[in-house]
């Protein structure tokens, strides 16, 4: 217990003096504070991880084509498998990416998976990020600095090698890239929740970390301009800002944080954008209902990998249900990130219940519920004792259009408040590292 106390605090502090932070915003002021480290790891055995990683490249696979069919032939649609107001509904979807060819047919280069694992060892899937998702840089940070604080750790484990996901974003970059230009990773700036991360895998890629002004389009083509007023041609732009902020001339006309006409040059196949844009329709909490029919659909498989027990209030069966169980289901808003806007009905009081119904009638594609799964417990260190507290797993998978490959880690995050089952930073949980097995 001793050395495992002493191993956490000397990463933390490592880690602190690297600058390895997030920022939450809370009452419109900006904190940024420490990601806890928990040194007692996460194991998952080589023939769990090898169960994983086939249904996750399954699942994004199915999750690129059905992308690529909503904003060309909508063959889904059509063939009634998704109803289109669920598409045409949803917050990511947009308009304006109709029957434009991202490189590669790829929308969704970095998916970030979340998982859980069920105490009686199966897995479920709870969400599919697929926008902006973060956090792969914690856990390979917080990897390195363990190597150094504790070199013998790795050494007498048998742990598959986990420093290769800057080398999958690379490739994956210089892919998308074709050879026309630089790659660039596009930051909000330093008051953005995951500047630390842009920051990192600029550093670990090679990629140009841009910043609002950086970048200009002329001749529909992608330039940087940089401190110095350079201008190299960009041949791929990683972007960390919203779909809504990143072309004020095509979208959100007061955005500052992106670049003019970019979506012109986009259009032109002139550069590439990751992850593509109006790929967040596939992310809609509501479309989650429908992956695994979209694995049957696009690759004539069944699902490895399966939801929660998730119903949809559009369909008059699972309304019938949520409004008679509410008080044993989780409530989820589809248009809510972060741990926001999940609400447990077993924690309402009858008046919270009654008005959370009556919203559920009035706003049926807002919501979805779920049945809780008690998911399993991870130990981890509280005030120098053991306890047991809910983790996820946030796994990361990198596709090209070539391959679709997943990174032999991930991020597990923990509850740090024992009544809790929601785990993300942002609400005040932690993380430790994840170590898949070499045998």
């Amino acid at each position: 217990m001793e050395a495992l106390i002493k191993s956490r605090d000397s990463v933390n502090k490592w880690m602190e003096r690297y600058g390895v932070r997030f920022g939450v915003y809370k009452n419109g002021v900006f904190n940024e504070q420490l990601f806890p480290f928990d040194s007692i790891p996460r194991i998952i055995s080589k023939k769990d991880w090898d169960y994983l990683e086939k249904g996750l490249i399954q699942r994004v696979n199915a999750l690129n084509a059905f992308l690529w069919d909503i904003y060309h032939e909508k063959n889904i649609i059509k063939d009634g498998v998704v109803p289109e107001e669920f598409v045409y509904a949803s917050k990511g979807y947009m308009p304006e990416c109709e029957g434009l060819d991202p490189t590669l047919k790829v929308y969704s280069h970095i998916s970030g998976i979340d998982l859980v694992e069920g105490k009686d060892g199966n897995w479920f899937i709870l969400e599919d990020n697929l926008r902006i998702p973060s956090g792969a840089s914690y856990p390979m940070i917080a990897r390195n600095v363990t190597r150094k604080v504790s070199p013998e750790t790795f050494v007498e484990n048998n742990v598959a090698d986990n420093r290769d996901y800057a080398e999958l974003l690379k490739e994956m970059f210089d892919t998308m890239n074709g050879g026309h230009g630089i790659s660039v990773i596009l930051t909000p700036g330093r008051y953005n929740s995951a500047f630390f991360e842009h920051s990192y895998f600029a550093e670990k890629t090679g990629a140009t970390l841009a910043f609002p002004g950086d970048l200009f389009v002329e001749d529909d083509m992608v330039w940087y301009g940089g401190l110095y007023g350079e201008k190299i041609r960009v041949g791929a732009i990683y972007r960390r800002i919203s779909d809504e902020y990143l072309d004020p001339m095509a979208f959100e006309p007061s955005s500052l944080l992106g670049v003019p006409n970019l979506m012109q040059a986009y259009k032109k196949g002139n550069v590439a954008v990751i992850n593509g844009l109006g790929n967040g329709v596939a992310d809609d909490k509501g479309i989650y209902y429908f992956v695994p029919k979209m694995v049957k659909y696009y690759l004539g498989e069944e699902p490895i990998l399966h939801n929660a027990p998730t119903y949809l209030p559009y369909y008059k069966e699972d309304y019938e249900y949520i409004l008679a169980n509410i008080s044993k289901l989780v409530i989820k808003d589809v248009s809510e990130a972060g741990g926001y806007g999940v609400v447990f009905g077993r924690d309402l009081t009858e008046e919270k219940l009654a008005e959370l119904k009556n919203l559920i009638v009035e706003q049926p594609r807002r919501w979805i519920a779920q049945e809780v799964i008690d998911f399993k417990d991870l130990e981890i260190i509280d005030e120098g004792q053991k306890v047991w507290r809910k983790a996820d797993l946030r796994a990361f998978v990198i596709s090209s259009g070539k391959t679709t490959k997943v990174w032999k880690s991930g991020l597990t995050r923990f509850s740090r408040n024992p009544a809790s089952f929601v785990v993300n930073s942002s609400q005040g949980g932690g993380f430790k590292d994840t170590w898949v097995m070499n045998e």
